[in-house]
């Protein structure tokens, strides 16, 4: 397995606003959050969905910068720097199709919006964390084949 990529992003916060998140290795990759933990638990997603878009788009990867390297860096005058870790693009992201009851949707977006994630990274987060513990799930009739 191929190592995780580490690269530094800078966390902001200006009073009255909400935290920010930007990646100086990746101009224009950003994300927002109301707290510092839903910051922390955003930046990995949004690095690896832009490594991933640059990937599919022909781009190369950068090198990781070193703090030394950014030190005269005027974006990371006011920020705290700290490091975000993503797994290698490979695998091509897919859209499905899923069939399940309404209200099962409507038990999993509430559920991800309590951890303030998307729908698809809770449902995979779930999944591949052993969520469904390789039991029955209340509701289900079909079995898989």
């Amino acid at each position: 397995m191929e190592k995780r990529l580490e690269y530094i992003a800078y966390l902001h916060k200006e009073a009255g606003s909400d935290f920010g998140v930007s990646f100086p290795d990746f101009p224009g990759c950003i994300t927002a959050a109301r707290t510092l933990d839903e910051a922390r638990r955003l930046a990995p997603e949004a690095l690896g969905l832009h490594i991933q878009g640059l990937v599919e788009d022909g781009g190369k990867i950068p090198k990781p910068s070193t703090l030394d390297e950014l030190a005269s860096d005027p974006n990371m005058k006011k920020a705290v720097a700290f490091l975000v870790s993503v797994d290698p693009p490979g695998d091509r992201v897919v859209r499905i199709n899923l069939t399940v009851r309404e209200s099962q949707i409507e038990k999993i977006d509430e559920a991800a919006k309590r951890l303030h994630l998307s729908r698809s990274v809770y449902m995979v987060q779930s999944a591949l964390s052993g969520g469904a513990r390789g039991g029955p799930v209340r509701g289900a009739r079909e079995k898989v084949r």
